[in-house]
């Protein structure tokens, strides 16, 4: 990608400073959600939203960057990824357009995507952000936000330098936990979970907070199906997807 390429007629005022020795080293994926993605990019420059994000990717491929990469945009919201509780301040913010779950869901052109993934790349050749902390929106705010959602190619991307991927463990009938279950199995299965960076408490109960993290988990790694189920092909990924994570940080 060719950074003069990005439309930077556009710009949002819903922004401010970065809080000082706060470093850029997380990236958060979002869809806008919206019905049209001229309505999305203006209304995240509109005051009256509150909302913004640094880029924003139309389905032909067009960037528009809204916010300077040095200001925190206001994207995230309340989040949470591996101990960091304000995400807003140590990270750029990407919206790709896309109707959503509310209007219409559907997959992401090639040429959307391969816009993506250049600007990503251009983006970690000015700040350091390991793979591990390349996010989505729905994996920092699991109890609010689904987006990008299922549909979106992470294995493509990852394929690039963009986030990490492990294979899906093939679907299986067998038995898994559920909401309402005990013990060390869900101790274990907490544990592996915050140790991906989710916000998930090691109480060893299956409650509604484990189950809606277990739900994000599948729509980021475990697409193909979203249950909140913890059946045997959940937590296989789980594990490979902890291990790569693992290795990622160098532990």
């Amino acid at each position: 990608m060719n950074p003069h390429d990005i439309d930077r007629a556009w710009s949002s005022p819903n922004s401010g400073h970065r809080p000082p020795g706060n470093a850029i080293d997380h990236l958060v994926l979002h869809y806008t959600g919206m019905r049209s993605e001229e309505g999305a990019r203006d209304w995240l420059c509109d005051p009256r939203s509150q909302v913004s994000s640094h880029y924003v990717v139309f389905e032909d491929g067009r960037i528009f960057q809204l916010v300077d990469e040095n200001r925190r945009a206001w994207h995230a919201g309340r989040s949470f990824w591996r101990g960091v509780t304000d995400l807003n301040s140590r990270s750029i913010g990407i919206e790709i357009a896309n109707p959503g779950h509310e209007f219409g869901y559907r997959p992401f052109p090639d040429r959307q995507i391969e816009a993506v993934i250049g600007l990503c790349r251009s983006i970690f050749a000015r700040h350091f952000i390991p793979p591990h902390q390349v996010v989505a929106h729905s994996d920092v705010a699991p109890d609010r936000k689904e987006d990008p959602g299922e549909l979106f190619p992470w294995e493509w991307c990852a394929a690039f330098g963009v986030g990490l991927w492990a294979p899906s463990a093939p679907l299986d009938h067998g038995d898994s936990l559920t909401f309402g279950d005990e013990g060390d199995k869900v101790l274990d299965l907490q544990r592996l979970l915050a140790a991906v960076g989710f916000d998930v408490p090691p109480n060893g109960v299956f409650d509604e907070r484990t189950e809606t993290v277990v739900r994000a988990f599948q729509r980021h790694w475990r697409p193909t199906h979203i249950d909140g189920r913890a059946d045997t092909s959940t937590l296989d990924t789980l594990e490979r997807v902890a291990a790569a994570f693992a290795a990622s940080r160098g532990e």
